[in-house]
């Protein structure tokens, strides 16, 4: 059963669907949601293209994603593994810096409540119930300072802050054969984190 998840940089929840089956990854998870829709649709009020960044203008919000994920204008996810220039490997390496937050995510709910590590021996609807039970209590504990750090105490290492997830990744989605618009947005981004504006000394190129 998949987990989709939108989350922010808190670790919390924004938007969960749960109750799509592990095999209909190929059908395209995400293009069957109410996200999907509600994303090309533009229903969300994400704002305009920001001209404010150093070096570089016309730059929309996006999601970040893993290579499951189609490229789009609003969800941005690494060049593929083949071929990369050392300015890709370095857009890979800062994208997938974002992306840990999502991870730790997971990796926080899947620890805390233990019944993820493992199959749940019930029937689908649920399993649906209980994910979402646990996305509501995981936001709950996650809602101020305090109880956050009680919450996720012995969890984020200080060195890598990746706590282990027990819940597998999702398959890629169908083709996602990116538009022209998507993969220009995807250089323009790639350009910035390697130029005197955007890189940072801690980049790795691997």
């Amino acid at each position: 059963m998949v987990l989709l998840a939108v989350v922010d940089a808190n670790y919390r929840f924004l938007y969960v669907d749960v109750g799509n089956y592990g095999r209909n990854a190929d059908g395209g998870v995400f293009s069957n949601s109410s996200l999907a829709e509600a994303l090309a649709a533009n229903y969300l009020s994400i704002p305009s293209a920001d001209n404010s960044t150093d070096g570089i203008n016309n730059l929309p919000y996006t999601l970040v994603a893993d290579d499951a994920f189609p490229l789009k204008l609003y969800i941005m996810k690494p060049y593929a593994m083949r071929g990369l220039t050392a300015e890709q490997r370095i857009f890979n390496y800062r994208l997938s810096r974002a992306r840990r937050v999502v991870e730790n995510a997971f990796g926080i709910i899947s620890n805390r409540f233990r019944i993820f590590s493992r199959a749940i021996a019930l029937a689908p609807h649920r399993v649906e119930k209980i994910t979402m039970a646990a996305c509501c209590l995981h936001n709950f504990l996650m809602r101020d300072h305090t109880t956050s750090a009680n919450y996720v105490a012995d969890l984020l290492d200080t060195d890598t802050h990746q706590p282990t997830c027990t819940m597998q990744h999702v398959s890629k989605q169908g083709c996602n054969r990116p538009s022209n618009q998507a993969s220009a947005v995807r250089d323009k981004l790639c350009a910035y984190f390697n130029s005197e504006h955007g890189a940072v000394s801690w980049a790795r190129v691997y």
